[in-house]
């Protein structure tokens, strides 16, 4: 049989590789000040998902899916935040 620890361990480099996928996101938006394309309704139900699964990883008790989904949830929602700015300053310049 496999050891919670070895799975709990999975499930950590799952959720580092999802929150290395969005570092290039964060970069465009935060530093580059891009931000066209990005869909702020479906980055919502993204972090919507997030805090879905990181209240089962708590159900479940497992620390793998809370900090991956907590850590991932705040990339995306920064990301969010930041597009929603970023907008609102372009609107303000009109």
């Amino acid at each position: 049989m496999v050891s919670t620890q070895f799975i709990e361990g999975i499930g950590l480099l799952a959720g580092l590789l999802g929150v290395i996928a969005w570092l290039p996101q964060l970069h465009k938006v935060w530093f580059q000040k891009l931000h066209e394309g990005i869909s702020v309704p479906t980055i919502l139900i993204i972090c919507f998902a997030l805090v879905l699964w990181t209240l089962y990883g708590i159900l479940v008790d497992s620390f793998a899916l809370i900090v991956a989904n907590v850590t991932a949830g705040a990339c995306i929602c920064s990301v969010a935040i930041r597009v929603v700015q970023l907008r609102n300053n372009e609107k303000k310049k009109e």
